[in-house]
């Protein structure tokens, strides 16, 4: 019975964080299913997977919408990351690794969260950084920014593929490195999201393939995902981004930690 509200809370909070920030499908529900609600690790990622992509797609539609998707970044990221996502897949039906033991699946959630979190702290500092090299040296920076985005694309398929973690919180931190000047914060958010649902649905089906899907716990988070999305779409930007930043890196450090430990 508790899941009965329980579920949907869940997905309303965590599709909040989505909509705002791009960040908080996979790096925020996937551990929160795991600790908090007792799903096993293998379903828990599956399902995040197909849950993230349903959920981001209401986020794009406005963020779409509105002009802040930038669709060249998507397309190039998009060619690493889902090759990369598709290799990993037949790689785990290969090795038989979907069925790896939950205690090796909790581990590497964890290091992907920490990996997150000091990432995002980060934000900040990288995008300077960028910032710096573009105006320096545009030349080379321009010339090496598309085949540096399709092997950040190809660095998060795999991450994703195995854990569900990276495409919203690592993506939106590679972005603010290679493209300091081209996106704004907005069109961050908006094409971060627009990457994020292919990868996650290719992901998503290979698992579901794999038989690591809970459609009931699905349709569940939906039910509070769907509105918390479009909540957090058009009131996200109300707070200040330097909160919003670190709070979910605090947030994911703290349960990173405590899947190590």
């Amino acid at each position: 019975m508790t899941d009965f509200w329980l579920n949907p809370l869940a997905g309303l909070l965590v599709g909040a964080l989505v909509g705002a920030t791009g960040v908080g499908g996979g790096a925020l529900m996937t551990p929160l299913l795991v600790l908090l609600l007792g799903v096993a690790p293998h379903t828990a990622v599956g399902t995040d997977l197909l849950y993230a992509s349903l959920t981001k797609m209401f986020g794009v539609w406005v963020h779409g919408s509105q002009g802040r998707v930038d669709w060249q970044v998507v397309r190039r990221l998009s060619i690493g990351s889902l090759p990369a996502a598709l290799a990993t897949l037949v790689w785990m039906h290969l090795t038989d690794s979907a069925g790896i033991r939950q205690g090796a699946i909790i581990f590497a959630l964890g290091v992907v969260l920490l990996l997150t979190a000091v990432a995002m702290a980060s934000k900040p500092w990288l995008n300077r950084v960028g910032k710096t090299m573009r105006v320096t040296d545009p030349q080379h920076f321009k010339q090496f920014q598309p085949v540096l985005t399709v092997i950040a694309g190809a660095l998060l398929g795999v991450m994703v593929a195995l854990t569900s973690i990276g495409a919203g919180a690592l993506g939106a931190v590679m972005l603010v490195f290679l493209y300091p000047l081209r996106l704004t914060p907005a069109k961050l958010v908006g094409t971060d999201l627009a990457h994020a649902i292919p990868l996650a649905l290719l992901a998503g089906a290979g698992h579901m393939l794999l038989g690591n899907v809970d459609f009931t716990l699905l349709g569940s988070l939906l039910l509070g995902s769907i509105p918390g999305v479009w909540l957090g779409a058009h009131y996200g930007g109300l707070l200040p981004d330097v909160v919003l930043r670190n709070g979910i890196a605090l947030i994911l450090a703290l349960v990173g930690l405590k899947m190590l430990g």
